[in-house]
């Protein structure tokens, strides 16, 4: 679909091969998260338009630059979408965050929000929303209305894994926002769990249950 990116890259695919295992200590899982998060936040500004030129001195000589004007803002779905943020932010560490605490409540069949905070004057701004794991896409799209009521620019999603369902619904409600994943999982369990996957990824970063 058009609003999606899927990165097909080697290394992707080989650090991917690793979070899959379910034998990958936690650790492990997060030092992988952030190098997959690394090589996606590369691919997501490969066409960023905003910049300045600043006259810097070298050692040698002086020259004219070239530096990111108006930086995104990261914002983490939490808490997987950290395990990403940190990523982001070492590539682009003149970016600000944002955190969005988001869960499906399985007893009300809809979302809770129960956390926002983001930097001020958002308004206009370019969005990176970071999370790893996609599946129904219910968490998502609520991030998406949440942000987009606040009038922000462009939302670009930085994802390793999503659903062929999460990808339909984002295409028919947000084709404005552009996902950027690993690769596109065909099936979901009856718990909503992405097949094959990679287990609850915040459970996995964190080593909780």
């Amino acid at each position: 679909m058009k609003n999606t990116k899927l990165i097909n890259h080697p290394l992707l695919k080989h650090k991917l091969g690793y979070l899959r295992d379910k034998e990958t200590h936690s650790a492990e899982f997060r030092e992988l998260m952030k190098e997959i998060g690394r090589i996606l936040a590369y691919e997501v500004l490969r066409d960023w338009s905003e910049m300045e030129v600043v006259e810097v001195e070298t050692p040698i000589a002086k020259t004219k630059v070239e530096r990111i004007k108006n930086p995104p803002v990261v914002v983490s779905v939490m808490r997987a979408g950290n395990g990403l943020l940190d990523a982001v932010l070492s590539m682009v560490p003149v970016a600000s965050a944002g955190f969005i605490g988001i869960y499906r409540d399985k007893f009300i069949h809809n979302t809770v929000e129960y956390y926002f905070k983001m930097p001020a004057k958002i308004e206009n701004k370019q969005i990176i929303l970071c999370d790893p794991l996609i599946a129904t896409a219910d968490t998502m799209m609520a991030a998406i209305d949440r942000l987009k009521s606040y009038k922000v620019g462009k939302i670009t999603v930085l994802s390793v894994l999503m659903s062929e369902h999460a990808q339909a619904m984002l295409q028919e409600y947000h084709p404005d926002v552009t996902i950027f994943t690993v690769n596109i999982e065909k099936e979901m369990n009856e718990l909503g769990y992405l097949v094959p996957g990679l287990g609850d990824a915040g459970d996995r970063l964190y080593q909780t249950k």
